[in-house]
């Protein structure tokens, strides 16, 4: 009997641990703020740049499978990363985690409220991303989903396949009527039926356009792996997260592609009118284009909203799924020693890790509150292209300590060799390059300030809890190598493991 001082293990179904992964992604609002900007820097050529981001997830998400079958830790990567390449690295993984999360959630708030008030046609309030109501009610959105949160895993997954299954509806509806428009001949001036040639990579114009557009899709996928930091909540928490962890990908790559495809061929890639990239709407495509989808008769005002409903719900949902692997990530941490024992604490009756939830929630908040007020919200913008640094490092360190890991095991088949050595590192490194280029090329930026900047706070952090809780940062608390396959749940007062080399 499981006990009350651990996660709730088999809430989660395979479905409902895809739902979460997908959901995590926030379809709906990825594209709307980042599509533009991907079109903003390779034109045309966007729909390929949505199946070539897909490569390096897919061979990381096989990294995330082959680890979590014997190693099923909430931590994910802060565990993988300590026992391939020590304390420091798995560390700082977790640390990229929780700073990944933290900077995307002012802008999941911020849009969740600014698709409300138009939603409920204040377009005025709505269209004012600095607005005291916007910010107000945007706070609301990250408490609401911090108890959510709080309340149970189970409750947070009913919740998700609700407000997916409005998101996933909508933007296939969005997609059909869209293309059909353009078929008929009904679309506006700017539009085109789609090509081969949009998916021709050789034709973008620079290598820095490349990897920036790249970077920028990365973020749209970025979440899947929150399957996986549920894992010891799953039914079969060994092979259930990690197959969910792939589907979620492969289902992303299908919606991503017909999205993209038909809102570029419906408005074209200018930067006047309903062009995608103008800079007028360039982080805000669905909502420009939803009037000139559906029309103007009242079939499409009842579309137009349920679009605006779509994309609030996708923020939202993404909102509360974000704070589900960032307190999965810290309570590992704290159960390894890597953090104050706090952050290890289990609600008794809903079995979640309520100390972590609530620090995340609140900290969230904060930097909501300060990147509102700085720079007039602007900030908040930049945040999204910094994410895609920390993103890297931590997708990226994935697929390494998985070669690293199994590397004794590649002499047994070709087979362990390519789907367990080759595949996840030339997806880590894909994703460790493009985030490098990004924080060379944005040097002196608020996306080099927002994206190093805040991963460099957690190296006197790591300093400070290495003198106050020594053992896990001298090497003593988990192993060089992968243990013995287990689904067992980690210990509060875990022993640390045999054979760890412990430095006097």
């Amino acid at each position: 009997m499981t006990s009350p001082s651990t996660l709730r293990s088999g809430a989660l179904s395979l479905v409902s641990s895809v739902v979460i992964g997908v959901a995590s992604a926030g379809p709906a609002y990825s594209i709307t703020a980042t599509l533009g900007l991907v079109v903003a820097a390779v034109a045309v050529q966007s729909p390929i740049i949505v199946l070539l981001a897909f490569v390096p997830m897919l061979l990381v998400a096989i990294g995330y499978r082959d680890l979590n079958a014997v190693e099923p830790d909430p931590g994910t990567t802060f565990v993988w990363a300590t026992r391939a390449f020590g304390p420091f690295t798995g560390w700082m993984a977790g640390w990229a985690i929780v700073v990944s999360d933290l900077l995307v959630m002012a802008s999941l708030a911020q849009i969740s409220a600014q698709y409300t008030f138009h939603l409920v046609g204040a377009h005025g309030i709505g269209s004012d991303a600095t607005s005291v109501w916007v910010l107000l009610l945007g706070i609301v959105y990250l408490v609401v989903m911090t108890v959510v949160a709080v309340c149970g895993i189970d409750v947070s997954a009913r919740v998700q396949s609700a407000l997916l299954a409005v998101e996933f509806g909508m933007l296939v509806v969005f997609s059909v009527i869209a293309l059909g428009r353009v078929a008929l001949g009904h679309a506006p001036e700017g539009a085109h039926m789609p090509e081969l040639s949009w998916f021709n990579p050789f034709a973008i114009g620079s290598f820095s356009d490349f990897v920036t557009a790249l970077l920028l899709m990365v973020f749209i996928y970025w979440g899947w792996d929150s399957a996986v930091s549920v894992n010891q909540e799953t039914v079969d928490p060994r092979h259930t997260p990690g197959r969910s962890a792939v589907l979620a990908t492969i289902t992303l790559v299908a919606l991503y592609l017909l999205v993209t495809v038909a809102a570029q061929a419906f408005a074209g890639v200018g930067k006047e009118g309903l062009g995608l990239a103008n800079p007028d709407h360039v982080d805000d495509v669905l909502g420009a284009l939803g009037s000139a989808v559906f029309g103007g008769s009242w079939i499409g005002t009842i579309l137009v909203h349920l679009l605006f409903l779509m994309v609030l719900t996708s923020a939202a949902a993404s909102t509360q799924t974000t704070i589900l692997p960032t307190a999965r990530t810290t309570y590992s941490m704290a159960l390894h020693h890597a953090l104050p024992a706090a952050f290890g604490r289990i609600d008794s009756r809903f079995r979640t890790p309520w100390f972590s939830t609530i620090v995340f929630g609140g900290l969230s908040v904060a930097l909501y509150v300060g990147l509102n007020f700085a720079s007039g919200g602007r900030l908040i913008a930049e945040a999204v292209t910094a994410i895609g640094i920390s993103i890297g490092l931590y997708y990226g360190l994935t697929g390494l300590s998985c070669a690293w890991l199994y590397r004794h095991e590649f002499a047994s088949s070709p087979r362990t060799l390519v789907i367990k050595g080759i595949l996840p590192t030339l997806g880590g490194l894909a994703l460790l390059f493009a985030a490098g280029w990004t924080a060379v090329t944005s040097w002196f930026s608020a996306v080099f300030v927002l994206g190093v900047g805040t991963l460099l706070i957690g190296i006197p952090i790591y300093l400070i809890l290495a003198r106050a809780t020594p053992p896990f940062f001298r090497g003593e608390v988990l192993a060089r190598k992968l243990p013995a396959p287990t689904e067992d749940i980690i210990e509060a007062d875990a022993e640390p493991e045999e054979d760890v080399p412990v430095h006097s």
